[in-house]
């Protein structure tokens, strides 16, 4: 009897389902070629975009590339030993780092392997490096300020919890020392802390690992470091390890710094993997997705809300500009990313300000959001004045024949330059920062010689540190009118008491000082 369609169906499906049983499809491949770190397999039908795949020589590599008809490999160790036809297998797993406490005060590689001699590191759990960054319902917005003790960023700058902020400038403008600095400050603030060296010199990387043990910086923070001699591969998923290193701590309501230093390399070392997997190049040779590389990673940073446990991720990336160009790609690319810029001037820098930021082209778009009460009541007119210094000190250099007003506003400039300058390392609470920014908006450092600021800096701090007007402005965080007027009075006192220790002091040049005791 001729069988009944629905009957042969049954069966050639039974068939299908028994050879399935006993056929494992796609589990290992085999190698085609290989060269720069690039080695293209075949017969892996199952594999996962970002899949760790294993080598006959015990390497791993990355599916980085899923073409048609063969697998592009990114080699994440040795490759020089893999011939064409041998074997390649999976591990069902995609490129995962180990998180937890256990990497506080340790120095690892992007696969989170310790690099810095000491012992294994305890891993209890791995967690995959791409995630898609949190929503827009579990986030808040930016309200807590992350102290950076850096004045001039604290009162025009600000940077909040959860923000990214940029730092940008050419190179050896202090745009690392920015970073380390705002880590250094967050000593006893509950703030963890990771810093990704992408491309840079080990013997920076060691540098920066002396200055922070030196601190006692290295506590909370994290080093994953990718340096220059690395293959691209493990520059390429730094950034990635350090995010998701420091998202396991956002998710246990903890808050966390990030710094990626820097992108510029990072983008660099993406194009390198892009064209060797023969991906087509776009504007200066970069692969038309090098936008979405920096955008994935950036957007993982954000303050969530209370009902997801009110963690938060700061990132700092810093890029680097060529000849102070901040409308090359990569950089214009990091700015539509962030939410604001620190712009590092080449020629302030080599005029000895430190830090050397253009208070023109730097900007945080999160603004007073993240500034306590005292640094708002008196940072108001201080980007004005400086804009208006910049402006005048260009004009002034075409003349010498200036009105009193506008030798005024260069000789406050001038001060309000040498007030906001300071040197690395030495982080200053908000509060002191306050103190000095109400000197300034009461125009009080008028009398000051401009080559005794920086004693004068000192001297000051060094009185309101023991003063009983500063325990009350640490409770409120707020200039009272009775705390504002009071605060004039003390700081009258000490200029006047200041200039008296002077030698020669020429009254004649700086104002009358007996307008002080007014």
């Amino acid at each position: 009897m001729p069988l009944k369609s629905d009957r042969f169906a049954t069966i050639i499906k039974a068939k299908i389902e028994k050879y399935a049983s006993q056929t494992i499809v796609g589990e290992e491949g085999k190698v085609i070629s290989v060269g720069d770190g690039i080695v293209n397999v075949v017969g892996l039908d199952s594999v996962m975009l970002n899949e760790l795949l294993l080598f006959a020589n015990g390497s791993y590599g990355i599916a980085l590339s899923l073409e048609a008809d063969y697998i592009g490999v990114v080699m994440l160790g040795e490759y020089v030993n893999i011939a064409e036809n041998s074997i390649v297998k999976r591990t069902k797993r995609v490129i995962s780092v180990p998180v937890g406490d256990e990497l506080l005060g340790r120095i690892v590689n992007p696969l989170g392997v310790a690099i810095d001699g000491k012992e294994d590191i305890d891993i209890k759990k791995f967690v995959p490096t791409e995630k898609i960054a949190p929503g827009v319902m579990t986030r808040q917005s930016v309200n807590q300020p992350l102290e950076t003790g850096i004045l001039s960023i604290d009162a025009m700058f600000p940077i909040g919890k959860g923000q990214r902020e940029l730092i940008i400038g050419d190179r050896q403008t202090g745009k690392t020392t920015i970073a380390i600095d705002t880590i250094i400050n967050q000593k006893g603030k509950n703030v963890y802390c990771v810093y990704v060296a992408i491309g840079q010199k080990n013997s920076s990387v060691a540098q920066i690992v002396r200055t922070l043990e030196a601190m006692d910086a290295m506590a909370y923070t994290t080093i994953v470091s990718a340096t220059a001699s690395d293959i691209p591969a493990l520059k390429y998923i730094a950034p990635y390890a350090g995010i998701t290193i420091a998202e396991e701590w956002m998710n246990q309501g903890k808050d966390v710094l990030i710094i990626y230093d820097d992108l510029s390399k990072h983008a660099a070392a993406y194009r390198t993997l892009s064209l060797l997997l023969r991906r087509p190049p776009g504007r200066e040779a970069y692969p038309g997705d090098v936008f979405y590389l920096h955008s994935r990673l950036l957007e993982r940073a954000c303050k969530l809300n209370s009902d997801n446990g009110g963690g938060s991720i700061t990132a700092l990336p810093i890029i680097e500009t060529q000849a102070g160009d901040i409308s090359a790609y990569i950089p214009t690319n990091v700015i539509s990313i962030t939410d604001g810029q620190l712009f590092m001037m080449t020629s302030l820098f080599n005029m000895g300000q430190r830090p050397a930021i253009d208070a023109g082209l730097s900007v945080s778009r999160v603004g007073s959001a993240a500034q306590i009460k005292c640094i708002k009541q008196t940072v108001g007119s201080l980007k004005l004045e400086l804009a208006q210094y910049r402006e005048l000190d260009a004009f002034s250099q075409f003349g010498s024949d200036l009105d009193n007003e506008t030798k005024t506003a260069l000789e406050h400039g001038k001060r309000i330059m040498a007030m906001i300058k300071q040197p690395q390392n030495k982080p200053i609470d908000q509060i002191t920062e306050a103190i000095l920014l109400f000197t300034i908006k009461e125009r009080l450092i008028k009398w000051i010689p401009l080559e005794k600021m920086e004693d004068f800096k000192s001297s000051l701090i060094s009185h309101f540190s023991k003063n009983e007007l500063t325990k009350k402005l640490s409770a409120i965080k707020e200039f009272t009118k009775e705390l504002n007027d009071d605060f004039k009075k003390e700081l009258k006192k000490f200029v006047n008491s200041y200039v008296a220790t002077i030698q020669n002091y020429n009254s004649s040049l700086y104002g009358n000082i007996e307008e002080l005791k007014k």
